[in-house]
């Protein structure tokens, strides 16, 4: 199937200090394009990987899980590891989850991670009847778009499969078994006015993880896709200056850097 307009991948080869940026679950790299594009506009290599399924029609969910999911976002944060000299992994809701995961399993190699609005948890009801209703209904109406801002659209899914949605589950409660593996420096913005992931999920991250250096900033002017929001621009600013905390060889060209 044809990648829907606007969400295909994003690369750019920057200096030695790289970032891997995932998108949440039925959305698309639209989503955090301009904020890739921000990084890389500031001398970072940029990864921005399209996940399994995801990007074309919602059908093709239905043939992916989080194993796929996790599976591409591994292998692109290996790819960078061995081109960059540092390494820094950001995530939006469902990519946040695979943030946090990369960082407690791959621990010293990622210098640290940015979430925004990250996903922890499933819930209400229809979470809880995810095992059976999987089986007889195919989907649900969709969640992408949630943005305060007039005229801001996001390149999603109007539908979610329920197959990949009980998916979505377990991964995340597989995640949040791991998060006192993470050690990494974090920052984590998350919007109070959130119709897609609630702020006890960024609280609940926050209580488990072991990081020591550990910023929360609330984006007040926007709602869960805050990365195409009113405080979007604040996201890639403190984001920005987070790399710069903690490399800084922070655009600058190395022998690592493969020109």
């Amino acid at each position: 199937m044809p990648v829907l307009p606007g969400a295909e991948p994003y690369r750019h080869e920057g200096g030695e200090v790289g970032v891997l940026l995932c998108h949440g679950f039925t959305g698309s790299p639209q989503s955090l394009r301009p904020w890739a594009e921000h990084l890389a506009e500031r001398g970072l290599t940029v990864f921005l990987p399209l996940l399994p399924g995801h990007g074309t029609r919602w059908q093709d969910m239905q043939l992916t899980g989080w194993q796929d999911w996790y599976a591409e976002v591994d292998r692109e944060l290996r790819e960078l590891i061995a081109r960059c000299s540092t390494v820094f992994v950001f995530g939006l809701s469902m990519g946040g989850a695979l943030t946090l995961r990369l960082a407690a399993r791959h621990g010293d190699a990622v210098a640290g991670i940015v979430l925004v609005n990250p996903a922890n948890k499933l819930h209400g009801a229809g979470a809880h009847a995810l095992p059976v209703a999987r089986h007889f209904i195919r989907s649900r109406p969709g969640i992408a778009s949630d943005i305060a801002k007039p005229g801001a659209r996001e390149v999603g899914y109007d539908r979610v499969p329920l197959r990949a949605a009980y998916s979505l589950r377990n991964l995340l409660r597989l995640v949040d078994g791991e998060l006192p593996q993470v050690t990494q420096p974090l920052l984590l913005l998350h919007s109070p006015q959130d119709h897609t992931v609630p702020p006890v999920d960024s609280a609940r991250i926050l209580s488990r993880v072991s990081s020591t250096e550990v910023k929360e900033i609330l984006l007040e002017q926007s709602y869960h896709v805050a990365t195409l929001d009113h405080d979007a621009e604040r996201i890639f600013e403190e984001s920005h200056a987070f790399v710069g905390r903690f490399a800084p060889n922070i655009g600058k060209k190395g022998s690592s850097a493969g020109g």
